[in-house]
């Protein structure tokens, strides 16, 4: 089954999906103009999720939040109750202050599995099933529901992360923020911005404060974070377009291609060249 809903004044798109066979997403080819923010819920038996190329493990009873520039394939699609919603139907930038969830939900290198308890899967049943129920009800107030329930999914699914996130000593709302900010600030800038002197700044922190608080989420450093997206941006563009490694390069704010070449050999263990035969993953289009 698959639902959906769309806004042709605003070009806003959420859709629902339940028992649905087949059910992936190819960001550079078919799916590049659709850019589907995903939550994707397993009420079944423990499967393997492939996303960007890397085998996960998606166990049972659990959520997993997808950004839209992410491809991602199920073992048993079927299984899977997912919703799909883009910028244009609810923009979860622009109304942060509403979910709190930018920077933190939706992310391109820690792929958040969110366990659910017995309680939060009767809560989310209860939900997908009103979700549905909205989408078989075609009047004036259709679309005001669907964002409204939509919202309260975010804040929900958000709420159940952070309980296993949260570190033991307990933090200030303030401080989660910056953590949160600091994410976003990295995926609007990874491409030209390499060092966490720009973040620390457009922070008012000094980068000893940023990785002294990373510290105290038991997060990885600034650094890290910082490389860790450009080489899963790397490996994407390797694996799933036919652009040359000089491009990939300049691309993602290198100058060098050599220089390029040790950074990713450095955080993968192999080089550019070799990583892509490796993979052997179908292009899905320059």
């Amino acid at each position: 089954m698959k639902l959906k809903l769309s806004d042709s004044n605003t070009g806003g798109e959420i859709l629902l999906f339940k028992d649905e066979e087949g059910f992936d997403r190819l960001f550079y080819s078919r799916d590049k103009f659709n850019k589907y923010f995903t939550i994707a819920w397993n009420p079944g038996d423990t499967q393997t999720v492939m996303i960007d190329g890397e085998e996960h493990d998606f166990p049972a009873n659990s959520l997993l939040t997808l950004l839209f520039n992410q491809s991602f394939s199920f073992e048993n699609s079927e299984t899977i109750i997912a919703w799909q919603f883009n910028r244009e139907f609810y923009c979860i930038i622009d109304h942060d202050s509403e979910v709190s969830c930018v920077g933190f939900l939706f992310s391109s290198t820690e792929h958040l599995f969110v366990n659910l308890t017995e309680a939060a899967q009767q809560k989310l049943q209860l939900l997908s099933d009103v979700f549905i129920v909205e989408f078989n009800t075609s009047d004036h107030i259709q679309n005001e529901m669907l964002l409204v329930l939509l919202k309260r999914l975010i804040i929900y699914v958000t709420q159940l992360a952070k309980l296993g996130y949260a570190p033991t000593k307990k933090m200030q709302d303030e401080r989660f923020h910056i953590v949160r900010k600091f994410n976003l600030l990295v995926e609007a800038n990874f491409k030209t911005e390499h060092s966490v002197n720009f973040y620390a700044q457009q922070l008012c922190r000094s980068p000893k404060t940023l990785s002294n608080l990373f510290a105290l989420y038991n997060q990885k450093t600034p650094s890290q974070i910082i490389q860790e997206r450009i080489t899963v941006e790397a490996k994407r563009l390797l694996c799933y377009t036919d652009r040359s490694i000089k491009h990939i390069t300049f691309e993602l704010g290198f100058e060098d291609v050599a220089y390029f070449s040790n950074f990713f050999k450095k955080n993968t263990g192999s080089a550019p060249s070799d990583y892509r035969n490796k993979m052997g993953l179908p292009k899905e289009g320059k």
